[in-house]
């Protein structure tokens, strides 16, 4: 794979496999003839959220962009159902025939607010779509929001994998963490996908009752070297004050092991030219 590159402002008016930072989890990623959409958060700073069990959480940035402001989507990947990855805009702006792959858990949430075509993947499981002689693969990858004790009390997570193909092998392979800690059952990644050519990285070390439930500078370091992507993106960090590991935290672990030229850091905003299929 060629390593992407930083979209300056002419590409940006015309590249055609891209992926974009809106903030949080939230990605736009447009590739050959497919528009995706990762994890909608658009509420502004300042504005709360509830995490469960009366606990709430206060957003200290703002998306790079407004939900109105997205071209037509052909498929939203949900990582959980959290309000910090579909969030009340979410609910009210995104249309409801609108195609959503996600846990089973979030998908029965989504049906019962009238995303009829939320559909639900189990760990391993694979939805495939084609467009315009591009087919993506989704396939649901493992993923733990929390230690075994407190993992009852938080929704079941997947992590994705989004294969892009225009013949028998694939041409791009994105790996996205899902929010999960570092755990035994991510190493069951790199046996099945040996291949993986980007990952996003969902870091903050968000902690709720005490607890870290995303990975933490030192856990997603682990998942680096054990997933081994050809590049990797770190996004979910600095967005909510319930994010106690800053990206900078990242950045001196990934240093310190040697890992700098696998590492990509984008800005709300900032987008990276993908190499690959044109449409």
């Amino acid at each position: 794979m060629t390593v992407p590159q930083p979209l300056n402002t002419a590409q940006d008016a015309t590249s055609s496999n891209s992926l974009r930072f809106i903030g949080n989890a939230t990605v736009l990623l447009e590739y050959g003839p497919f528009t995706i959409l990762t994890d909608p958060n658009f509420i502004h700073r300042g504005e709360e959220i509830p995490l469960g069990y009366g606990l709430t959480t206060t957003r200290l940035t703002d998306p790079s962009m407004e939900i109105e402001d997205l071209p037509p989507l052909d498929l939203v990947v949900l990582s959980h159902w959290h309000a910090d990855h579909f969030d009340r805009v979410a609910e009210e702006r995104l249309p409801r025939h609108l195609p959503i792959l996600t846990t089973p858990d979030a998908a029965n949430e989504l049906q019962d607010r009238g995303f009829a075509n939320a559909r639900a993947l189990t760990t391993w499981a694979t939805d495939v779509r084609s467009k315009d002689g591009v087919q993506l693969r989704v396939t649901s990858m493992p993923g733990k929001h929390a230690p075994s004790a407190l993992s009852l009390a938080l929704p079941d997570v997947m992590g994705s994998l989004l294969e892009f193909s225009a013949g028998s092998a694939p041409v791009f392979r994105l790996y996205i963490t899902g929010d999960t800690i570092m755990y035994e059952g991510l190493r069951e990644i790199p046996q099945r996908h040996p291949e993986l050519d980007l990952a996003l990285i969902h870091l903050g070390g968000t902690r709720v009752m005490g607890v870290t439930v995303t990975m933490d500078a030192e856990q997603g370091v682990e998942l680096l070297e054990t997933v081994r992507p050809g590049l990797a993106i770190p996004i979910h960090y600095d967005d909510y004050e319930a994010f106690k590991s800053p990206l900078d935290e990242f950045v001196s672990a990934v240093n310190a092991a040697g890992l700098d030229d696998r590492v990509r850091y984008l800005r709300h905003g900032e987008a990276i030219e993908l190499p690959g299929i044109d449409p």
